[in-house]
Formats: C-alpha cells, structure tokens, sequence
C-alpha cells in the first residue's frame, strides 16, 4: 500500500518523536513490522528490514529497557543519548521520504529532529526530577508508561494519522509544561542544596 502525504508526515513525526523516548524500540518495531510483512516500509526505511540491523536493535532495545528502570542510571543513559536520539530521530524521520524527494526529506528532518528533542528534553527533566524520590517505584511507573506510549503512537500514526497529530499535539503541550515545571522545581533544589553546603556548620 501506498501512502499518501498525510500518513508520511504523520509516520515522520511519530518516528522523530518516538526516538526521542526509546530509540532502540523504535528501530526495532518499525524494522520487525516491515521484515514480517505487517507495513510496508517506505523505501529510505528498508534498512531497518535487515537482519543484522534488527539484531542490534533488540539487543540495544534490552539493556535500554533495563537501564530505564534503575534509578540514576537511566538519567545518565539519558544524558549519553542526548547525542544520539535527536540525530537519529531525524535521520529516520528524513528516511520516510527517502532521497529521491530531497525536499521533503529536509523538511521531515528539521521536524523530526525537533520532535526528538523535544519528547527527550522532556523525558530527561522528568527523570531527573522523578530521581529525587528515594523510592523506585515511580521511576519504574515512569518507564513503563514511555514502553507503552511509543509503540501505540506508531501504530496509531500508521493506521489513524488524523488522530495521531491530535495526539500529538496534546503530548507535545504536556511535555512542554512538564519540562518548564520541572526545570524550576530540580534548580529550586540545586539552589537549596548549595545553600546547605554555603551555611556554616
């Protein structure tokens, strides 16, 4: 099947902004859709198809799934990949047009890159912030809830791309003011925390 402009950019944005929470899980799922016959992928994706390709992103998928779940760690895995997701979430989102429509595929990655940055900046703060409870379970909850979301908003952006914008954007609003709110909460702290160290014993 072939898709019309309106399921491209929607899989573009889904791509980028997936990327920006769980990479691995994106390369992995859209690479395991295309190779069983579940999608067709669009041309500048079918290297994700490839057998060596999905074996790396499943083992990459693991540790991430593990490290995301450990509190402080999954903060510095998150520090680690602020190098990685956004790139790669434009590369991908540029890939869904391929290099035959140069075009669009800069346009899908300047947005996919945001996208990336965005759902990653937001995933970061979020984590950092959840980190300052002694108990784990949150950041687990947390974990859990970004395994979930990313391969709805694929599946969701493949079949129903109208809602997926919808979706979307009410995601995009949320993780804009969680990250604003966030930032003023852990610098708040940090300031308290110099504060602690500056007074005299």
């Amino acid at each position: 099947m072939e898709l019309d402009t309106t399921q491209l950019f929607a899989l573009a944005a889904a791509l980028g902004w997936a990327s920006g929470l769980r990479l691995y899980a994106v390369v992995f799922l859209t690479g395991l859709a295309g190779a069983m016959g579940w999608v067709s992928l669009p041309e500048g994706l079918h290297l994700l198809q490839q057998p060596v390709v999905l074996g790396a992103s499943a083992l990459m998928l693991a540790i991430e799934f593990f490290a995301d779940k450990i509190p402080g760690l999954d903060s510095l895995w998150d520090m680690v990949h602020t190098v990685i997701r956004i790139p790669a979430g434009a590369l991908l989102a540029a890939g869904v047009f391929g290099g035959d429509q140069g075009s669009w595929a800069l346009i899908a990655a300047l947005m996919g890159g945001t996208l990336a940055a965005t759902s990653h900046v937001a995933k970061a703060t979020t984590r950092a912030a959840v980190n300052t409870s002694p108990e784990p379970f949150s950041n687990i909850g947390m974990s859990l809830l970004g395994d979930a979301t990313v391969p709805a908003m694929l599946w969701l952006a493949w079949e129903h791309p109208l809602w997926f914008f919808g979706a979307l954007a009410v995601a995009l609003v949320l993780m804009i003011a969680l990250t604003v709110t966030l930032a003023k909460f852990l610098r708040g702290l940090l300031d308290r925390l110099r504060g602690a160290r500056a007074a005299p014993g």
